[in-house]
């Protein structure tokens, strides 16, 4: 594996952090799960995105959840402002951030109390002795320093002093005490780098980057981290390091970088709106956690990309449909709560017939929710949510790198079929990461298309909604072209001439046409995965719960238990083969992030006794649950039931 994540040659003067350390044992191991915990001004995302791309570097697989507080400036060292990063590296492919750390960063108290209750037993807790103060214990309900009393006696725990060691390491900087303390997560990952072998110079370099016009704080950050890792290599509290050779058999031969969910929605629609020969135009109000997609694509007007950050949803949607009616690549990004407001724009832009995608990086709801967590509850919404007959076809990725994928699929459909398209993405899959293997451009789809040029009649005049036979799209006209000015606007259409239209019998041909439309787009049938092929149990899932799902598989699988699993990209349409793959199968299972949304559909469209395995807890499922759930499903399936 290659990667694409801040790798460089070392230099002398910088520390060797994937060479064994002389004098101390080096342990070697084939996965590990680690959790960064602090407050939300101590750079907890900033140390483990550092960490992560560190380790996609050196070659290994990975998958990461960042965790952290709605509010912009959280309570300081109260447990609702524990920011939290965690991250599973491997040295084979693997599918989720792992269902628990095996070792904590805690930055506070708060950080230690949020976490420790994830943790099994034997786990490495490596604390900031300096934060445990009297206050700071008593602001999270600590009688007494946990430290000392014993109730850490089940781990092996490190006590750091990291804000006096950083301090001390950056006295001669010039930085004021207080800005010498914030270097202190620079001195937690340079630490963390000495133990695990961690590649450093993309570190160093990241932050001489970063902190370019302030290179008094570059340099104070890259000395901070220089003596975390130093520390780990001389301090005898860190007799053992670690290794986790590169994932080498994990991954098919290419290109690799490290990608988040929503960086790889934005680089899937650049690539669309290139394949398509069209400009890319995004009209957006920001909102977690869909904002990341809009600074992104800001950043390619090079590509042709436009993005008009809007006064609300409302505009923004309404901006990015009428770039679809001039002849660009319309798209609107948001969340639950953006998406209810926007639901009457859709609806016009389903009467319109035009492409739009409208990508919805799902979180906790209702209102406003849980906006920096993650749900999957927007399903029925994306769904039904609009008045009248508004179908709209929806895909949803499985994967952080899948998300790209998905923004291509989307692409097709809404340039083929004219019409609005759902991307279902999630808080999991926008901020975590994987590894991605980058494309060749000859590997994506062509979705070049055609606008009308000219009449379409015999009698020289232009019908705006003569449909192609196949597709059942509209001709796609381009304002200002000479004879094919056409009527638009929210009250329904005369099918053909597209003139206003009050006719009974015409809106029914209409409504079961635009139904028939989607009904009729082309996805490809679902797959399953059964080794056996004696399988009696099919476990069915969408979006993000694909890794716990399968991660789950594999541990009933290890055991001896035969499950078969399947996974949906498109939801609407459902795949042509759905109905027959779920009659081969005795019991269905559906996880969701939700209240059983999928399961519903699932039974009313297939008439399959569907059972659903549900939370909505703000985080994703984790593996082991989801492997006791097909235990049990597997005993009701053979009878065994007590």
């Amino acid at each position: 594996m290659t990667s694409q994540v801040e790798v460089t040659d070392s230099t002398a003067d910088e520390p060797p952090g994937r060479l064994p350390v002389q004098g101390k044992r080096v342990k070697q191991l084939d996965r590990v799960v680690i959790r960064f915990a602090g407050d939300s001004g101590d750079g907890i995302q900033l140390t483990g995105d550092r960490f992560t791309s560190e380790t996609a570097g050196f070659g290994n697989d990975l998958s990461t959840l960042p965790n952290f507080p709605a509010e912009i400036r959280a309570p300081a060292g109260t447990l609702p402002g524990v920011s939290s990063f965690q991250l599973h590296f491997a040295d084979h492919d693997i599918l989720t951030p792992g269902d628990a750390p095996q070792v904590l960063v805690a930055m506070n108290p708060a950080a230690l109390k949020a976490n420790l209750g994830d943790l099994p037993r034997g786990a490495e807790i490596i604390v900031n002795t300096d934060e445990f103060t009297k206050r700071a214990l008593a602001k999270v309900g600590y009688a007494a320093d946990p430290l000392d009393d014993g109730a850490l006696s089940a781990y092996s725990v490190h006590p750091v002093p990291l804000t006096t060691l950083t301090v001390e390491a950056l006295k001669e900087s010039g930085l004021a005490r207080k800005d010498a303390e914030r270097a202190k997560n620079m001195f937690a990952l340079g630490l963390l780098s000495w133990m695990y072998h961690r590649p450093t110079e993309g570190t160093e370099r990241f932050l001489r980057l970063k902190f370019a016009a302030r290179p008094l704080i570059a340099e104070a950050n890259i000395k901070a981290f220089r003596a975390g890792w130093n520390y780990g290599e001389t301090t005898e509290d860190f007799a053992v390091s670690y290794e986790v050779a590169p994932a080498t058999a994990a991954f098919p031969p290419g290109r690799y970088r490290n990608i988040s969910g929503n960086l790889a929605l934005a680089y899937g629609l650049v690539a669309a709106s290139q394949r398509s020969g069209l400009p890319l135009f995004l009209g957006s109000y920001p909102i977690t956690p869909a904002s990341d997609i809009l600074h992104e694509l800001s950043r390619h007007k090079n590509f042709g990309v436009r993005t008009f950050q809007a006064e609300d949803e409302i505009a923004g949607i309404g901006a990015a449909l009428g770039a679809a009616f001039g002849g660009a690549l319309g798209v609107t990004t948001t969340s639950g709560p953006g998406v209810a407001l926007k639901s009457e724009t859709i609806g016009l832009a389903v009467s319109l017939e035009l492409p739009l995608l409208v990508i919805d990086i799902q979180r906790g709801g209702p209102s406003t929710g849980l906006p920096t967590k993650t749900e999957q509850a927007d399903l029925l919404q994306a769904m039904f949510g609009r008045n009248g007959e508004a179908p709209v076809p929806i895909v949803a990725p499985a994967t952080p790198s899948e998300c790209f994928a998905a923004a291509l699929e989307a692409a097709r459909i809404a340039l083929a079929y004219r019409t609005p398209v759902f991307v279902l993405s999630d808080g999991y899959l926008a901020n975590g990461s994987e590894p991605w293997r980058i494309p060749v451009v000859e590997e994506l789809p062509d979705l070049r298309t055609e606008f009308a040029t000219g009449p379409n009649r015999p009698d020289g005049s232009f019908w705006p909604y003569l449909r192609d036979p196949e597709t059942l799209a509209r001709p796609w006209a381009v304002p200002g072209t000479a004879g094919l000015e056409h009527r638009i606007g929210g009250i329904e259409k005369q099918d053909g001439s597209g003139n206003i239209s009050y006719d009974p019998a015409n809106h029914d041909h209409m409504v079961r046409t635009r139904q028939a439309k989607i009904d009729g787009i082309t996805v490809p049938d679902l797959t399953v995965d059964d080794p056996s092929g004696a399988a009696r149990l099919l476990v069915l899932g969408w979006g993000s719960t694909y890794g716990p799902i399968a991660a789950g598989v594999r541990r009933v699988r290890a055991e001896g238990g035969q499950v078969a699993q399947a996974h949906l990209r498109n939801l609407n349409p459902f795949p042509a083969n759905l109905g027959e793959l779920l009659a081969r199968y005795d019991r269905v299972l559906v996880p969701e992030m939700n209240l059983g949304q999928l399961a519903q559909l699932v039974r009313a469209r297939y008439l399959v006794d569907a059972q659903s395995f549900t939370q909505v807890t703000g985080l994703p499922f984790k593996a082991e649950q989801l492997a006791e759930a097909l235990t049990l499903q597997l005993r009701l399936t053979e009878g065994d039931v007590r």
